[in-house]
């Protein structure tokens, strides 16, 4: 990146948290919006705590419609019903119009079937890839009120087979959770892997709760694969690559980015994971992007290095963007309506910190759109809500994940045209 652009931004970051606060302080209302976010896991912790830094710039910027923003946060455990009981309490007792989340498809999908269309609240998701929303907003089922800062699984899918292709293995077997996003990724990954020429030996369903796989990685073990691929998370994943190790399974692995866990990490073993390949969506190469990354790091000590960081970030920024240009007392209906004046490609560029809010809300209260340039780049959503993505594939370390390789956006939508 050019240094000094990094250095501008940084510096216009530091001076809207230095000039904004007087405004700030001299507000005297209020607006609530909702967060149903996991942070009873290790991995969930920093996306609820990306979120919250993206609202405390907003705030430091003079805040939204002329009124401080509280994010109230609930946690989703991961557990659809959980989830949906934490975004009815958002709506019905906290009266949310915005609601940010949730991580798992298989829990922000009943979110949105059963509280945010029915309520008419919108609801933004950083982190939900499963291709089931995007049938659910072509069959006219969303209301317009679904967005995602999150390529849909295909992407992600893809480059898992093209991890496996490059490899050169001939055979894989995929493991996949139980729910909306483990169905669909394994259903996806399968298929390209057979457009490859690539055989697929078993597709297991792994489910929440049991106290043993054995059953399953005996049944994945009979066809004798050269990888398995894991569309799994933390939890059930150490459960699964244990139980596969043991009982002699090949340590060649794929995984999707649910697996970019230290827990996942830890209590496997460095050991096990020499030939683990994992795959992600990632922010593209571009100077706002890693504005995004020199920021974070300074906020909280370390670079954003787990799943879903930067699209948490952009989620909220878009979010409080699009709530500020429906003005106070907006609907959720009214806020989902000025998305498209957020990412507005034809609209004045602006940065993803205090400064650059501060000028969307200037542009904004003219009658203009603005081209919200984020920590994923120039956002842009299709009618479905949807965005795409560059990707990436990477491994563990002793201190952390490592990037392998970047794989650019032109490269993954040739490589997914060539697989159809």
């Amino acid at each position: 990146m050019n240094g000094l652009k990094t250095s501008a931004l940084a510096l216009g970051l530091a001076a809207g948290f230095a000039s904004f606060g007087t405004d700030a302080a001299a507000q005297d209302c209020t607006t609530k919006i909702g967060a149903v976010l996991p942070t009873s896991v290790d991995w969930g912790k920093p996306i609820a705590a990306t979120a919250q830094y993206a609202v405390d710039i907003a705030n430091e910027a003079g805040g939204v419609a002329g009124c401080q923003i509280e994010m109230v946060l609930r946690d989703t455990q991961v557990d659809p019903k959980v989830g949906v009981d934490a975004a009815k309490a958002l709506v019905d007792l906290d009266g949310v119009q915005l609601l940010l989340g949730a991580v798992s498809s298989g829990v922000s999908m009943p979110i949105l079937t059963s509280v945010t269309v029915p309520a008419g609240v919108m609801q933004m998701s950083c982190c939900s890839s499963s291709t089931a929303f995007t049938r659910l907003a072509e069959e006219g089922k969303t209301n317009g009120l679904f967005y995602r800062t999150f390529a849909t699984s295909g992407v992600q899918a893809a480059v898992g087979a093209m991890v496996a292709q490059d490899a050169g293995y001939k055979s894989v077997a995929v493991f996949y959770k139980n729910d909306d996003w483990g169905q669909d990724i394994g259903g996806l990954v399968a298929d390209d892997l057979k457009a490859l020429g690539i055989d697929v030996t078993a597709s297991i369903a792994i489910n929440d709760g049991q106290a043993s796989f054995r059953a399953e990685v005996t049944e994945a073990l009979k066809g004798n694969p050269e990888a398995i691929y894991m569309a799994l998370y933390p939890k059930e994943g150490t459960q699964v690559v244990r139980e596969w190790i043991s009982l002699g399974g090949s340590q060649n692995m794929i995984a999707a980015n649910a697996l970019k866990s230290d827990e996942f990490r830890d209590n496997v073993g460095m050991q096990y994971l020499a030939n683990f390949t994992g795959t992600d969506t990632a922010s593209p190469r571009t100077d706002s992007a890693s504005a995004f990354v020199d920021a974070y790091t300074a906020k909280f000590d370390g670079p954003p290095n787990g799943p879903g960081l930067a699209n948490s970030y952009d989620a909220t920024m878009i979010a409080l963007m699009a709530m500020h240009a429906a003005g106070k007392d907006a609907t959720g209906a009214d806020i989902a309506a000025k998305v498209a004046s957020i990412t507005d490609p034809n609209g004045t560029p602006v940065t993803a910190d205090a400064a650059g809010f501060t000028m969307a809300k200037e542009v904004l209260d003219g009658g203009g759109t603005v081209s919200y340039q984020g920590a994923t780049g120039n956002v842009q959503f299709d009618k479905n809500g949807d965005v795409s993505a560059p990707a990436v594939t990477w491994t563990f370390s002793e201190s952390g994940i490592e990037e392998q390789k970047y794989i650019s956006l032109t490269e993954v939508n040739d490589f997914m045209a060539s697989l159809n």
